[in-house]
């Protein structure tokens, strides 16, 4: 004998004993309704479908049918034939981002993240290998109070165009991002890229990155370094220092998670954004995120717990053109000339107070050069090493005319000691 199977819920169920009992007179429909959170007039329209169909009406009638608003198969067909072609690498939301911007496609994120998943083209955040025992770091209040920043190399271009790194920086409070491409991760491109990103925001109280040779020197301090009590520093912390922008230093890049995350975005989303745009070279990058990074900002910042803005104003006696330069100290010979990097500079104003005094050559990014001595730039000119040679021979030559000729003797004066003091025995002498 075959058997007919309703499938209840839970709360169907308990619904059912409920109206069974006003039916059998064992429970007033008041106290039904109450007892149901059910209006008396929702319960009286239950208890006739019971009483006409049987119990097997107080299950959902849409249920084990197909939802009223199910895409059909040929639309969902069509959706995923267009993923896996175009967008086979996308996530679901950047790949439902993209289908109703460039193919006029629409269709909810969940539903093709669900797609796609039985589809094997997503795999679930959940269902990926991950540290579950990491510990997260708060946030900092306000913005502009702690920045990290650091560089990623790669293919950016894919195989269109050069490898190249991407300089970022992201604000620890709101996840304001900014960025810039260059050819490779240096100091000039550290320097390049944080002016830049003054210029837009303003100094940030802290700056947070990596121990990379950029940011942190390994070498050991040398004597003037030692007598002054510093470390020592390489060429971006020195201008960070002049800017009173505080450096600290991960240990490790869970540290500074905030900015991986970021690249790990920016090679999800910027990579194929730029695919899609078809660019090529970092020329064309850099100005493709002068209008991506701000709708990026938009929709992935978040609104910081104090609204205080903690980024600084320039001060007015500061030049970034010279703050954002390689220094290195060089000593003035005693003709006036000093030699850096196989390239020679005589001193215009040639006073005694500057020879052998150590002395700041300054190279700025557009390899601009100015001399920096006793807080103020001092004139000089670049000569050739044989204009050098010159200058010392002729040096030597005038030195040499002095010490030649008939050697005079010398005589003491009257009044010397040496004069009073025989003058005195003579008399003593005659006594």
């Amino acid at each position: 004998m075959q058997k007919d199977i309703i499938r209840m819920s839970r709360k169907e169920i308990k619904t059912l004993k409920v109206i069974h009992k006003v039916i059998e007179h064992r429970l007033k429909q008041k106290e039904a309704a109450e007892e149901l959170s059910l209006s008396t007039r929702h319960l009286r329209r239950l208890i006739k479908r019971i009483k006409d169909k049987g119990d097997a009406a107080i299950a959902h009638a849409g249920r084990g049918r197909p939802s009223n608003r199910k895409y059909p198969d040929d639309f969902m067909t069509a959706i995923i034939d267009v993923v896996k072609k175009k967008y086979w690498d996308f996530g679901p939301t950047l790949a439902a981002e993209k289908l109703e911007e460039r193919d006029g496609l629409i269709v909810s994120r969940e539903t093709l993240r669900k797609w796609m998943i039985n589809e094997g083209i997503w795999i679930p955040r959940k269902m990926r290998n991950e540290d579950k025992n990491h510990t997260w770091r708060k946030r900092k209040d306000c913005f502009g109070e702690m920045v990290q920043t650091d560089g990623s190399v790669g293919f950016w271009f894919e195989n269109r165009g050069p490898k190249a790194i991407l300089m970022a920086y992201i604000d620890d409070a709101t996840n304001i991002a900014f960025a810039e491409f260059y050819p490779s991760e240096n100091t000039w491109a550290a320097m390049d890229s944080f002016w830049k990103y003054i210029l837009l925001n303003g100094l940030p109280q802290c700056l947070y990155f990596d121990r990379n040779s950029i940011y942190k020197t390994n070498r050991k301090a040398n004597l003037d370094e030692e007598l002054k009590g510093e470390g020592p520093k390489t060429q971006f912390e020195m201008a960070i220092e002049i800017l009173n922008v505080a450096p600290k230093y991960a240990y490790s890049a869970q540290a500074k998670g905030r900015i991986e995350r970021l690249f790990g975005v920016f090679k999800d989303r910027l990579v194929k954004e730029m695919r899609l745009a078809n660019i090529c070279s970092i020329e064309e990058a850099n100005k493709f995120l002068k209008s991506y990074l701000p709708q990026y900002n938009r929709r992935f910042s978040v609104p910081p717990a104090n609204e205080k803005n903690m980024h600084r104003e320039v001060p007015k006696n500061l030049n970034l053109k010279w703050v954002f330069a390689f220094r290195e100290e060089r000593t003035v010979s005693k003709d006036f000339t000093l030699r850096w990097r196989n390239r020679f500079f005589l001193l215009k104003k040639q006073s005694i107070a500057i020879k052998g005094r150590r002395v700041t050559v300054l190279e700025s990014l557009n390899d601009e050069i100015r001399i920096w001595f006793n807080g103020r730039f001092i004139e000089f000119e670049e000569i050739t090493e044989n204009t050098l040679q010159g200058i010392r021979n002729k040096r030597k030559k005038s030195n040499l005319a002095d010490k030649v000729g008939p050697r005079q003797p010398w005589k003491p004066p009257k009044n010397h000691p040496w004069r009073q003091q025989n003058r005195a025995l003579f008399q003593e002498m005659r006594r």
